[in-house]
């Protein structure tokens, strides 16, 4: 919020180690989606960012995984209570499900998979037309953080061939359409299902009827079979406390919570790079998402 009321913020390129300085203002920010599996703390800023003009989608994860697979996120009844608020609110339109990644593990099999989706699926019908999924991708600080926990508490994780990927899809389908929800699939276009359709994370189109007119940003997406229009990124890797073993943007789960009790709001980063003297490149020169 203190970013948006001073109209930009600073961010540290993660492959070149330069700093930016990404434009917050409205003539620079066409919309903006926020990813997030504890939408409380910003519920009462909200109204004020709306009041600012700029439209908003809110992709909420709510998985209601174990506590072995995600230590400190929010309880899931909670997390629902508070994307009922935000529909009841702004509408269904300016909120989105996600159920990602989907893991297998010996606490979270297939038929649990099922069973917990479903469940979660009831609650939310009517308060959002979308939910998102995923399978988990297993980077190598994935692995090692699974590995560990699954050391720690006592359980096994697996990637399952294709085949049993696409069966669980194609029962997510058949419960998303009797709660009123589109299935979508983030980035995996190879287990598209009949039924579902390629996630649009950041929805032009959707950010577009939020905001009542027609939104520049071209499509861009940042990695194979994204189908993500243009955006910026202000987050940074190692800042999330939530403590998701399958987290691919917490390499040290240690590091993460020290760089959180270190945040201060009023800085121009989210955290801090060592060094704060690389060449500025200022971004936002063009209308576009953020």
């Amino acid at each position: 919020m203190e970013r948006l009321r001073a109209g930009y913020c600073k961010v540290l390129n993660p492959y070149n180690s330069k700093t930016q300085t990404v434009l917050l203002t409205k003539e620079a920010v066409e919309g903006i989606v926020f990813w997030t599996k504890n939408v409380g703390p910003m519920m009462k800023y909200l109204p004020e960012i709306s009041d600012m003009g700029f439209p908003f989608v809110i992709q909420h994860t709510i998985t209601g995984y174990p506590r072995a697979l995600e230590t400190s996120v929010t309880d899931a009844a909670k997390a629902i209570a508070y994307v009922r608020q935000i529909a009841e609110r702004c509408g269904q339109r300016c909120v989105v499900w996600r159920y990602d990644p989907i893991l297998f593990t010996d606490l979270t099999s297939a038929q649990w998979h099922i069973s917990n989706f479903s469940m979660l699926a009831r609650q939310l019908s009517g308060l959002t037309d979308e939910v998102v999924v995923s399978f988990a991708t297993f980077y190598q600080k994935t692995q090692r953080n699974l590995e560990k926990a699954a050391k720690e508490n006592g359980f096994r994780w697996s990637d399952p061939a294709r085949t049993q990927k696409v069966e669980i899809l194609s029962r997510f389908v058949e419960i998303s359409a009797a709660h009123g929800l589109q299935l979508t699939v983030c980035a995996q276009p190879e287990n598209l299902v009949p039924g579902a359709k390629e996630a649009h994370c950041i929805d032009a189109q959707r950010l577009a009827e939020l905001r009542g007119a027609p939104i520049k940003a071209k499509f861009h997406g940042n990695r194979p079979g994204c189908e993500c229009a243009e955006a910026r990124d202000i987050g940074e890797y190692d800042t999330c406390p939530h403590g998701c073993v399958y987290c691919y943007a917490v390499r040290d789960p240690d590091l993460a919570h020290r760089r959180h009790r270190a945040h201060d709001p009023k800085s121009e980063f989210l955290f801090p790079p060592p060094s704060q003297t690389q060449d500025a490149t200022e971004i936002g020169d063009q209308p576009r998402l953020l």
